[in-house]
């Protein structure tokens, strides 16, 4: 299996996970957040939502300059919008990860501000650390459900909620 293989494999494993926490966002809690430091869960699911979107940019751009593209972040409020947004940039992921070709993934990417570089590495790299980002705030979204007492899915395995629910049905 070639790497694009497997990165569009896993691309797709990491979105029903993904999926289920962003349907598990009570709407009538998108301004909340566990701390004034925090994010607010609107916040936070549009980011997640928005981070598969990464992948195409990175296929098809040698960087990212934030001084000409600042970052503007996305506010969907209602849990349809913020899953077709999900899902838009899913498919645009998979489409990209489909029309690479594995030697583009050795080519150099960098992430700017300008004239300072904030990070340079190969493509693949960088797809790798999307792969990361997207793991990462679904467990922080995790912890803003959790703190919520709303059920949380398993990700590579069932969640305590998932186990309690499993004992509860075989008594």
């Amino acid at each position: 299996m070639k790497m694009l293989e497997i990165l569009a494999q896993e691309m797709q494993q990491e979105a029903i996970t993904t999926r289920k926490m962003l349907e598990r966002i009570p709407e009538d809690r998108f301004d909340w957040q566990p701390h004034p430091k925090s994010m607010t869960m609107e916040r936070l699911a549009n980011h997640l939502a928005e981070i598969p979107g990464w992948v195409e940019l990175t296929l098809t751009t040698d960087e990212l300059d934030f001084a000409r593209n600042p970052y503007v972040p996305t506010t969907y409020r209602t849990t349809k919008s913020l899953l077709s947004f999900f899902e838009d940039n899913l498919q645009e992921a998979l489409d990209a990860l489909n029309n690479a070709k594995e030697g583009q993934l050795s080519e150099p990417w960098a992430l700017r501000r300008g004239e300072m570089i904030l990070s340079e590495g190969s493509r693949i790299e960088f797809l790798r650390q999307v792969f990361c980002q997207i793991v990462h705030h679904r467990a922080q979204l995790g912890v803003y459900l959790r703190l919520l007492d709303v059920p949380i899915p398993g990700s590579y395995g069932p969640s305590a909620d998932e186990l309690i629910a499993m004992e509860a049905a075989t008594n």
